[in-house]
This record gives structure tokens, sequence and C-alpha cells, in this order.
């Protein structure tokens, strides 16, 4: 992951202006193929937006398996920032985002399995970060990533921004699945080996799902490490 903040500026501006009658605001960021920077564009956005909210601000990683977005704060990937915190139960008292097959077999009542997700408050900011506890699940289990309105709506009653971190659709469906609760959807691409048939497939999926795609954000130009200060619709 690399820290993008200083570059976060086009990005911010285009995304500023969604809005969410609902409460508070979410953006989805997610890439055609693997490589492309996703993450690390999500978390530096994140904490953009987390320094002018007045609550809160979630990063959502869409990759169970993976926690690529809470292992790089824990590893301390932007300066200045500090790590995870301990963890908080993420259900928000409703039906999670995610099923796990086969079903854990309740114990005393209690339905086992729905808090596995949990976040993490950063330190010295106002974001928080999830992390699915992968260590929970036994041989044979597998999780999926659900479309889930009530916890997207409780969301956004105790947060003001909802930075969401999709798996690329070449790996994993679960972006296309929750494109339609996002209030925008940017599009990360590699300058320097994306097609432009990758990233206009990828615009029509989201939008057949219900996606709003409020731009392009692209990094990496010319081989370097810079990001590419446009965003276009």
């Amino acid at each position: 992951m690399r820290d993008l903040r200083d570059e976060m500026a086009p990005v911010w501006r285009a995304t500023s202006r969604l809005s969410s009658p609902d409460g508070g605001r979410s953006v989805m960021f997610i890439a055609a193929r693997d490589g492309e920077g996703t993450t690390s564009m999500a978390a530096s956005f994140a904490l953009v937006a987390a320094s002018r909210v007045q609550r809160s601000a979630w990063l959502v990683d869409l990759d169970l398996r993976r926690n690529s977005a809470w292992r790089g704060f824990d590893e301390g990937f932007a300066e200045k920032v500090g790590r995870p915190g301990r963890p908080y139960d993420a259900s928000l008292k409703t039906e999670p985002i995610y099923q796990v097959t086969p079903r854990p077999i309740a114990v005393e009542g209690e339905r086992k399995g729905d808090k596995l997700l949990t976040v993490h408050e950063i330190e010295g900011t106002h974001l928080l970060v999830t992390r699915f506890r992968n260590e929970q699940l036994r041989r044979g289990q597998r999780v999926q990533i659900r479309t889930q309105p009530a916890w997207w709506s409780a969301l956004r009653k105790i947060a003001d921004w909802i930075v969401v971190d999709a798996p690329s659709i070449e790996r994993s469906p679960a972006g296309l699945a929750m494109a339609s609760q996002m209030d925008g959807v940017v599009i990360v691409v590699e300058a320097d080996s994306t097609s432009a048939e990758d990233v206009v497939g990828l615009r029509r999926e989201l939008e057949a799902y219900g996606g709003h795609v409020v731009g392009i954000a692209m990094n990496r130009v010319r081989g370097d490490a810079r990001f590419a200060d446009r965003l276009s619709g």
C-alpha cells in the first residue's frame, strides 16, 4: 500500500458532490484487475474524509479473506497515522453483510457467526477500519459478501463517510453486488497497463448492477508513483 493523501484533491472534488438522503455518504473504489492500487486509493481517501468529518468515517473492506486495508494500517503504510485500536462489533444490530457456509451451530440460543466483522478506530483520527475474523472460521467454512441494505442504512446513521474498498472484478463479484448500495463508484486503473476496453467493460457492469460511476482515477502514470491529477466521468 502507498500513502496517496497528497494526490487525493481531484478525487475529493468529484466525490464531495455526492449526497445521500439517508445520512452519511458512500463511495466505493474498485478495479477491473488486481494490482491497480485500489486499497491504497481507498485508504488514502478515507483518511482525507476522516479529517473533514464531525462524527466518523468508515473504511469497509469487502475482501473479507485478505483484510488488506486493516493490515495496511497495522503495518503503518501512512506516516504520522496511528495503528488500529481495539476491536468493536460491526454488526450494527442488523443482519451481517456476509454469509458463512455451512452456518455455525447456535449455542444457548445465540446466533453464531453474526459477529465476525469487527471495526477498529485508527488512533488519532476519526477513521474506523473493518476487519473480518477469519481465525474464527472452521475448516471447510466459506464466507461470501451479500447485499444487506439494512446494514448500510444503519451505518449511514452513525458515519459521515463510508468508503468501500472492493476486490477486483477478476477475483470477486463482491463490488458488483454492493454497487447499488453506493452513492458513487470510482474505477481505479493503472494508466500504463489497463486497457480502455477493461474500463468500459467494468463501467457497464457496474451500471448494470445499479452503480453510479462518478469517475476514473488513474495512478502510476508513465511507470512512476504519481497520481494522475484528473478524474473523468
